[in-house]
């Protein structure tokens, strides 16, 4: 019976609230990171969730987990994939990407839906770790607000709302990420974890 091959490389996931800091601890890392973010459906896709007559972008269901579990699946074996480069305020993919490993033994793979493709990057053998950055909502509220008005990603008082909702929903999203499979820990703690990993 033949042996699959090891993977060249396996996927750390970064996961954790808007606003916590994923992106920023994903640049310091020296690592190659894919934004997956950049797998949110179009606005017209028929398969997007609504809540109130409008699109629910806070639903897991407004995400395409099987494109973004095939990318770092591929990635992993491959050593390169072609991405999508995903417009928030228009909400739509307006181009595409080539992401490269060469020769990385770790991709980090961020984003507010990255604990709902533990599962399947588990089972699939190219899960490093994951991990659910954590602090106090407040914190991530200011953060999150901040961040989205400077990019313009959505009207004003639509962020604010938006912004409120997430602030109360906080807890359970942890608790979501968690029981998929992701670590709760600081990024402090996070940055110490992968930065073993990347050295072993």
């Amino acid at each position: 019976m033949s042996v699959a091959p090891a993977p060249a490389a396996r996927v750390v996931v970064l996961a954790g609230p808007s606003g916590s800091g994923k992106s920023h601890l994903a640049a310091r890392l020296g690592l190659p990171v894919l934004r997956l973010d950049d797998f949110y459906r179009d606005g017209d896709d028929p398969a997007l969730p609504r809540a109130f007559g409008i699109v629910d972008w806070d639903d897991p269901a407004s995400w395409d987990r099987d494109r973004a579990v095939a990318t770092m699946v591929r990635l992993c074996t491959d050593g390169a994939a072609d991405v999508p480069e995903y417009d928030i305020p228009t909400s739509r993919v307006t181009g595409h990407g080539r992401l490269e490993l060469q020769g990385a033994p770790l991709v980090v793979a961020e984003g507010i839906f990255a604990a709902e493709a533990v599962p399947a990057l588990s089972e699939a053998g190219v899960l490093a770790d994951a991990l659910c950055l954590t602090h106090r909502p407040v914190v991530t509220f200011a953060r999150r607000l901040a961040r989205d008005l400077h990019e313009h990603r959505k009207p004003p008082l639509t962020l604010v709302r938006r912004g409120l909702g997430l602030l109360r929903a906080e807890p359970r999203v942890v608790a979501r990420q968690v029981s998929l499979g992701a670590v709760p820990c600081t990024p402090r703690e996070a940055l110490a974890r992968i930065r073993a990993l990347a050295a072993v």
